[in-house]
């Protein structure tokens, strides 16, 4: 009778066990996201305000690569 009653606490044990997987898993994606907007926004916000990055208007073009032909126009 005492190994019934264990495998059924053992089986409740690992449903339980897999739900709060489960719910681990759902809270880290949902975190993840969370971190992922306020890291875009205060890398905006940093580039904007404190000029970490020039922002480009339209007006200019870069040319990157070797050879006397690249320029900055």
């Amino acid at each position: 009778m005492g190994a019934i009653i264990s495998a059924i606490g053992a089986a409740i044990n690992a449903v339980v066990s897999a739900i709060a997987d489960i719910i681990m898993i759902i809270v880290s994606v949902i975190v993840t996201i969370i971190v992922t907007i306020f890291d875009i926004i205060f890398d905006i916000l940093c580039c904007n305000c404190f000029g970490g990055r020039t922002r480009r208007t339209g007006t200019h073009r870069y040319r990157f690569g070797g050879g006397a032909g690249s320029a900055t126009y």
